[in-house]
């Protein structure tokens, strides 16, 4: 098995509203992101994925959540934890690799690449991580 991995960042401020805590209070975060690809064959060049493809998705997914209140994102129903983030970065690199032609879904009958998961630091020592395995 292969794997491939890119990385991104943005700062972003949130709360939590179902915390009870310190961070129920508005605060912010310089979030690092990782984006990882899986798959067990690599193409006709030798990869199993161009890194220029993967981290122009991700960064534009980063991009969309750089310097806001993530708050004010429907998607996260007030409570933008680093859970409900690597998930909507997952969905977004997701929808941007579909539109450029590239199916990055895990399948279990296939050989081809596909996005295995997300991780997103808050802190040097704190993550979360979205995966489909």
């Amino acid at each position: 098995m292969f794997e491939v991995r890119v990385e991104a960042d943005f700062s972003a401020a949130h709360f939590l509203r179902d915390y009870n805590g310190k961070c129920e209070n508005l605060h912010g975060h310089n979030y690092k992101v990782y984006a990882h690809v899986k798959g067990p064959k690599l193409n006709e060049g030798g990869m199993l994925m161009d890194f220029t493809k993967l981290k122009a998705a991700l960064r534009k997914i980063c991009k969309e959540l750089d310097h806001t209140n993530l708050n004010d994102f429907p998607v996260f129903d007030q409570n933008p934890s680093a859970e409900r983030i690597a998930m909507y970065i997952y969905d977004g690199i997701i929808g941007e690799c579909k539109k450029e032609g590239q199916d990055l879904i895990k399948k279990n009958d296939s050989d081809k690449a596909y996005l295995y998961c997300i991780d997103v630091f808050e802190t040097d020592t704190s993550r979360a991580r979205y995966t489909v395995d």
